[in-house]
């Protein structure tokens, strides 16, 4: 799904909501849960990069469609953040 995205370099949050398939809400909710930190505008609009939105999408993988709960997909995501280190 991310290389069928747009090619610029940030996404607002109801971009990104959309994309993924969620309200902008839950995505709020994942970047304290997951602690997802996306760089701000002058006015404090969340503002997010194509690596965020691929975190977001394996996120929504992991709970709706693999099952996990967020302590397994948290336990998952640091896993695979440890391997790749």
């Amino acid at each position: 799904m991310a290389d069928a995205l747009p090619d610029k370099l940030y996404f607002r949050i109801g971009e990104v909501a959309e994309l993924v398939g969620v309200e902008a809400h839950v995505l709020r909710y994942w970047e304290t849960e997951f602690k997802l930190r996306p760089h701000r505008s002058s006015s404090g609009q969340r503002l997010y990069r194509k690596s965020d939105l691929a975190r977001f999408l394996r996120v929504r993988q992991l709970l709706h469609e693999e099952g996990f709960t967020i302590a397994g997909a948290r336990r998952s995501e640091e896993h695979t953040s440890e391997l790749q280190s």
